[in-house]
């Protein structure tokens, strides 16, 4: 996979050749599903994800295109996300376990690993609902194909290089007034906003990386352990809800307890972890590390 923007080539072309290589991607994992098919959701997710980061890079340069496309791979990405979502609950009922702090709580802990196994395995076996999704998604991804053939940039270093920048630098905003409001909250939707900015950070990264490779790819590392922190909290937050919305399939009350303990535990290691990584990663002012990118752009193209 080659998730770059090479700044000495024409840029519609660049911009046509990553988008069409994550929307193929994602359609052989729906097609092949060589691991399964919750986990051929789960990689073509991703590269809906990466795709959302590319077209949000470039989003000042082609507003029609990005918002159109943008709307066009949410709604499709949500299509899936049910399935995707009674995986992630039964990956980090293993993280609890991993973390457990005492017998008693490893025991509950292992009993509800089971039991959201069980439930995971009963959604993906009701196949019918399931490949109708994937079915939709495919035909999505070959219109998303047909859209990105039309759309064009200009191929002007300076220009490109403009508009690069200002994404850079509204992105950075967006994170650094994130970081900011998570320092006093609770609110899992906060969190789940900030992780959203460091995974269009780290992606942003990836695809400037030619740029300067050593300091992208640090920093790069950097967002990534965010993501992931933020990634378990966000996942602990939905399995929150579902023992909200169905506490009688988590047995025991007892187990419950036990549950919901290891969550609050683990949710707020986690909330602390990140806020101290984001004041490192987000550490440099907006407008002078997009102005950094402008001149890099420029010189390299």
């Amino acid at each position: 996979m080659s998730y770059h923007i090479d700044p000495s080539e024409n840029f519609t072309k660049e911009i046509r050749a990553v988008g069409s290589e994550q929307l193929n991607l994602a359609i052989a994992a729906l097609t092949e599903r060589p691991k399964g098919l919750l986990e051929a959701i789960h990689d073509a997710r991703k590269c809906f994800k990466r795709l959302r980061s590319l077209y949000r890079l470039t989003a000042t340069a082609a507003p029609a295109f990005r918002q159109a496309e943008n709307a066009r791979i949410r709604e499709m990405a949500k299509t899936l996300s049910t399935f995707r979502d009674a995986t992630a609950l039964t990956e980090v009922s293993q993280y609890l376990l991993n973390h457990a702090q005492s017998n008693e709580e490893r025991a509950a802990l292992k009993r509800i690993a089971k039991m959201l196994a069980v439930r995971r395995d009963k959604l993906a076996a009701d196949e019918k609902p399931l490949e109708e999704n994937v079915a939709m998604a495919i035909a999505t991804c070959g219109q998303a194909l047909e859209a990105l053939s039309h759309v064009t940039f200009e191929d002007d270093g300076d220009w490109n290089a403009k508009h690069l920048a200002k994404s850079w630098r509204k992105m950075l905003k967006r994170a650094a007034a994130a970081r900011e409001t998570c320092k006093d909250t609770t609110d899992a939707h906060l969190f789940h906003e900030l992780r959203k900015r460091c995974q269009d950070y780290r992606y942003y990264l990836y695809l400037l990386q030619p740029l300067w490779p050593s300091a992208m790819h640090a920093k790069r590392v950097e967002a990534t352990e965010i993501v992931d922190l933020l990634g378990h909290h966000n996942d602990l937050a939905l399995l929150s809800s579902l023992v909200n919305e169905q506490p009688d399939l988590f047995g025991k009350s007892e187990d419950l307890v036990h549950l919901l303990s290891a969550v609050i535990t683990r949710q707020e290691a986690l909330r602390k972890s990140a806020v101290a990584a984001a004041g490192s990663v987000f550490r440099d002012d907006p407008v002078d590390e997009s102005r950094k990118i402008r001149l890099l752009w420029q010189d390299a193209a």
